[in-house]
């Protein structure tokens, strides 16, 4: 239809020029991210308890590559394993729940009280997994303890600077594009692509992750032989939790949805 200048209507062109497949994507977000917000407390600690248990797996293969080989780049080569088993038994770790339920709280399902829930318990149950498996690690393996030790002071070490932030909200980034890779389809061919390439990138690039170097600091600890201390970890912890905040939310996440406003004004439409 044309307007009465004989120009086409642009605003009904505007609208009609939609993308199907990114629309399905934010819908497939959407119904997922509603589950997590709703889900159980029991549900929300298993799931994240094995979440850090999955990640585990992939620092011990990296400690294990690593000590024997003496080859960084070999060693987050073997770590995917761990990303692989995360998506296989749908665990889940506090980084990804930066896209799914916070797209589906935007779009106006579920509450913010609900999704705070959802981070908090989701990161303490990845740290408990984590520091079980680090435990293991350490006691099953004492001869990987200095390699653990070293890797943890490099992390605990990197201090609070605007270096160390960058390096998480890289991390942050790279976990949420992940997360968005993964949502693009239900063939688990791509999925697994996904995260084997995105999970090299950020062991090999040593981004700043809050789980995951959780997790090698609280090897060098609980090994003996750190030069750092719990309180070290615990800054450490907050100051890349933030930057990883940053990068999922504020550089992926919220760019993401302004490719789909439409779709956002018609969910919170509906639900109210």
């Amino acid at each position: 239809m044309s307007s009465a200048t004989g120009e086409p209507d642009e605003r009904k062109d505007r609208t009609e020029r939609r993308e199907p497949e990114v629309e399905e994507a934010f819908d497939r977000l959407v119904s997922e991210g509603s589950d997590r917000l709703a889900r159980p407390l029991v549900a929300l600690v298993a799931t994240g308890f094995m979440g850090g248990i999955d990640v585990g797996v992939g620092v011990l293969a990296y400690l294990v590559v690593d000590h024997e080989t003496g080859q960084p780049l070999l060693a987050a080569a073997a770590f995917p394993v761990g990303f692989i088993a995360l998506l296989l038994a749908r665990s889940e770790l506090f980084t990804e729940n930066f896209l799914v339920p916070v797209t589906a709280r935007v779009a106006g399902h579920g509450s913010w009280l609900q999704l705070v829930r959802l981070w908090l318990v989701t990161l303490a149950a990845n740290l408990a997994g984590g520091l079980v498996m680090a435990g293991l690690i350490v006691i099953a393996r004492p001869d990987l303890r200095s390699t653990a030790a070293a890797l943890g002071r490099h992390y605990a070490t990197l201090g609070v600077s605007w270096r160390s932030l960058l390096l998480a909200v890289l991390a942050g980034i790279v976990i949420t594009l992940l997360t968005r890779m993964q949502h693009a389809g239900d063939d688990f061919g791509p999925k697994i692509v996904a995260a084997i390439a995105m999970s090299f990138v950020l062991v090999a690039a040593q981004l700043f992750h809050s789980v995951l170097d959780s997790i090698f600091m609280f090897a060098g600890l609980l090994g003996g032989d750190a030069a750092y201390g719990w309180a070290d970890w615990a800054r450490a912890l907050a100051w890349s939790g933030l930057g990883n905040i940053i990068g999922g939310i504020g550089l992926v996440t919220s760019i993401r949805l302004l490719r789909v406003p439409h779709r956002v004004a018609e969910e919170r439409t509906a639900q109210h």
